[in-house]
């Protein structure tokens, strides 16, 4: 059995300035989107319309800038929404209180859908062309958010049986029994088995719109898997049927992803 490394959240203190752990996460993310997003220009359809003059490294900073905005604005929205929507509707101005915490990755995901189809719009290009170049440079990002909540010691797993190698213990939890790691299993599945399988699928030529389903297919079966070990919402527990929130806002999201990557590919086939 391990325990939890207690991690000192602020990574460097500069006087007054604290730079967190959990920022620096965030901070290579970024640089992880920019540098697979260089690399993704490189592969089809993008080389092409960058050769035509369409696509330029231009866009991969603007499109992280929408990004950005629409997984803060979304994953806030959407957590005050999906988790808590009696508390904020009595509360509303606490929705703007997000030093208190509280973020939702399928609000972040609207968000960012939501948003690139304002950068869609206003270039005047394909929505899903947009969304099948970030999808694959997305997994990575995911991962390093699983590494900022490990070092804070924030969403940990279901209790798990005290003779499994990797049953770790979460003071934090405010018990002293030995838990699943499921930020290190998101960080697995979520982050880098998703992205390898994005990335094999996308660096070929795919029907439009199908990478975008593989991408909704692929998080929503691998993040359903892991809220079997993570423990759920104290304030929600489990839903339904005995599923927890997250897992039921991954039933729409591989429903769509399958009828996306269906559609898809069909209409390929026909052209």
């Amino acid at each position: 059995m391990l325990y939890h490394p207690t991690i000192d959240p602020v990574a460097l203190q500069l006087g007054p300035l604290a730079i967190h752990w959990y920022g620096l996460t965030y901070l290579a993310a970024f640089a992880l989107f920019m540098g697979l997003a260089r690399l993704r220009l490189r592969q089809a359809p993008y080389a092409q319309l960058v050769a035509q003059g369409l696509w330029a490294r231009q866009d991969i900073e603007d499109l992280l800038f929408y990004g950005v905005v629409g997984v803060v604005l979304g994953g806030r929205v959407g957590y005050c929404l999906f988790y808590k929507p009696g508390y904020y509707a009595a509360h509303p101005l606490e929705v703007f209180a997000v030093w208190q915490g509280g973020m939702s990755f399928h609000g972040g995901m609207l968000g960012v859908i939501s948003a690139m189809a304002l950068f869609a719009w206003q270039r005047k290009r394909s929505w899903f062309l947009v969304t099948d170049f970030i999808a694959p440079c997305v997994p990575t990002g995911l991962a390093a958010g699983r590494v900022g909540n490990f070092i804070n010691g924030e969403l940990w797993g279901r209790a798990a049986d005290p003779s499994l190698p990797w049953a770790m213990v979460f003071p934090q939890s405010g018990s002293m029994i030995p838990r699943h790691p499921s930020q290190v299993y998101q960080f697995l599945g979520e982050g880098l088995l998703l992205f390898v399988v994005m990335w094999l699928y996308a660096r070929k030529p795919r029907a439009v719109g199908a990478v975008s389903g593989v991408f909704l297919i692929g998080y929503g079966c691998l993040r359903f898997m892991a809220e079997y070990f993570r423990e759920p919402d104290a304030h929600l527990g489990l839903l339904a049927l005995g599923l927890s929130m997250g897992q039921w806002l991954c039933v729409p999201m591989v429903g769509l992803g399958v009828l996306i990557w269906w559609r898809a590919v069909r209409s390929h086939a026909e052209t």
